[in-house]
């Protein structure tokens, strides 16, 4: 088998490729690590010294070389940032071409208009996967676990938390793709509130919880995501009767600031062309610059990070009749084997999710992960690579904060 990567040198895709050349895959006979820069092609297969990697040079705007790639795979994952623009373009070729297709995510509204595409790809025979990788990809899995123990759903809420416990950074390093980061900051965000998908404000609908060891008293908040698109319609969950569904994250606590303050500096219309000395520039582009500048120049003081996080479903419902809440949770924290993994997480449930795929039984179409995987064969592969997954996890009692709404009256955010 023949695994195409585009944006194959990314820091997320770099743990991808680790991870499809470990002991952990089969069948896989080449991984095509695929990036508009050759050079980081070429020093990420040669720094993991594997002859099953091949570093190759592509602009995937250009759809003819696209079209050359994509013959010569049997798979093709989409690691290319989703706010690149090529998210719908890559995804189309792929079914032109025929291949089976996975991506990271595409922040909510790309993957509706990809989900659009269903009958046309279960047409051409073939899957494709969206959202595969940390949140979303395993959040999207300990959903499912939560519903499959209920007979009914209520409310299943989406908690992720990124704790580090190692020293503050005095350089600040995004731990994902800038642009991804400031849309979930500045941008409302979509969640699914008394039985519809209501739009909230940015950073909205705080909420702590009292988490065990070692996160301890937690805060939360909305943000910009694609879980609420697809986990409340997802079968053998809309059929249980799901009135809310919502996704909330944490940051570490040092970073959360430096991206708040960003926000507070005018850095949330991070899109909008700005005038400056005549140049018509983009905010976003000259902060990306600007951090890449400073990691290259003072990266050597960044010190080792000790992530712990904790992708969590709590759900409540009936089961037998009686009210229940229960909740599943994957817990990821430092491990030997994860040295050189940016993210471990991201990385790793995308890997998993294209080695799941290659076993076969997955129906063409359009998917998220909790439609087509099975949430054991899933967690199994989870644990493998030094993940827990725990159900029942012991939770303390929750607050939530007071929200203005539109008339500028504090309300009480719905489920407190």
């Amino acid at each position: 088998m023949r695994i195409l990567v585009l944006g194959g040198a990314g820091a997320m895709a770099s743990g991808t490729v680790r991870d499809l050349i470990s002991i952990h895959q089969e069948h896989i006979t080449e991984v095509i690590v695929a990036d508009r820069l050759l050079g980081a092609a070429q020093a990420l297969a040669r720094g993991m010294g594997d002859d099953r990697l091949r570093a190759v040079e592509v602009d995937c705007a250009d759809q003819a070389a696209l079209a050359v790639l994509l013959a010569g795979c049997d798979l093709c994952i989409n690691a290319v940032p989703t706010f690149a623009g090529q998210q719908m373009t890559i995804f189309d070729a792929c079914r032109q071409a025929g291949k089976p297709y996975v991506d990271y995510g595409g922040m909510g509204v790309l993957t509706v208009e990809q989900k659009k595409h269903h009958a046309a790809w279960a047409a051409s025979g073939i899957p494709a996967v969206l959202g595969l990788g940390a949140d979303p990809g395993i959040s999207n899995m300990v959903c499912r676990a939560v519903a499959e123990r209920l007979d009914e759903i209520d409310r299943i809420n989406l908690f992720w938390v990124a704790k580090n416990f190692g020293a503050p950074s005095p350089v600040l390093v995004p731990p994902y793709s800038l642009a991804t980061l400031l849309a979930e900051y500045a941008n409302p965000s979509q969640q699914f509130l008394d039985g519809a998908l209501r739009q909230v404000p940015p950073r909205s609908g705080q909420e702590v919880l009292h988490l065990p060891e070692p996160w301890g008293e937690t805060e939360f908040m909305y943000t910009q995501h694609s879980e609420p698109l697809t986990v409340p319609f997802s079968e053998g969950i809309r059929d249980k009767g799901i009135r809310e569904f919502t996704w909330k994250l944490h940051l570490p606590e040092h970073e959360h600031r430096a991206w708040l303050a960003l926000c507070a500096a005018g850095f949330d219309d991070y899109d909008e062309p700005l005038l400056v000395k005549e140049q018509m520039v983009k905010p976003i582009d000259v902060l990306d610059a600007l951090i890449r500048r400073n990691i290259e120049r003072r990266g050597h003081l960044v010190p080792p990070t000790e992530i712990h996080e904790l992708h969590l479903a709590v759900g409540e419902g009936r089961v037998a009749g009686r009210t229940t809440r229960l909740n599943c949770a994957v817990i990821g924290a430092p491990h030997p084997d994860h040295a050189g993994y940016n993210d471990p997480a991201t990385s790793i449930g995308l890997a998993i999710g294209v080695q799941l795929l290659l076993r076969g039984g997955i129906r063409p179409g359009v998917w998220a992960p909790e439609e087509c995987f099975e949430t054991e064969p899933f967690f199994a592969e989870l644990r493998h690579r030094h993940f827990r997954v725990v159900n029942d996890l012991a939770l303390g009692g929750s607050r939530k904060s007071m929200q203005k709404d539109r008339g500028g009256q504090f309300v009480q955010e719905i489920g407190a």
